[in-house]
């Protein structure tokens, strides 16, 4: 991405050329890293947290507060987004939507279409990241 944007600056200023499709490139570069991210970030524990509190607990009492967390809100709220996408993604790929700029990249549905597929990696997870709470809870006993 960055080699890309350098390419962008270098042939609008030193060229006074335009590369739209190299602009979106980025966007879209950016658009996959993010999304495909997301899932990977929760399996490492890498979500932004307060972690006043958290970091002092034990290992049993922090993987309440996942479990707590994960079923009364990261599943909920991910099955709503994966739900409500599938109209939104679908009518994007009934006229294979593509960029509104001349000369991008026709593929504008490719990358909505990463919304229901993070959706999914999310929720699978979810549910790996619920049941290692549970084994914690369970391996832990009492506190």
């Amino acid at each position: 991405m960055a080699l890309i944007t350098f390419g962008i600056v270098v042939l609008r200023y030193g060229f006074d050329f335009g590369a739209t499709a190299l602009q979106e490139s980025v966007l879209y570069l950016h658009a996959i890293a993010f999304m495909l991210g997301i899932p990977w970030v929760l399996k490492n524990d890498g979500h932004v947290r307060v972690d006043v509190i958290y970091g002092r607990l034990s290992p049993r009492r922090r993987a309440w507060i996942d479990l707590t967390g994960h079923l009364l809100f990261l599943m909920p709220v991910t099955l709503t987004l994966f739900w409500q996408s599938l109209p939104y993604v679908s009518a994007s790929w009934r006229i294979l939507e593509g960029s509104p700029e001349v000369g991008g990249i026709p593929a504008i549905f490719l990358i909505k279409t990463l919304i229901p597929v993070m959706c999914a990696g999310l929720l699978l997870q979810g549910v790996c990241s619920i049941r290692r709470a549970f084994l914690t809870i369970r391996e832990e006993g009492g506190d």
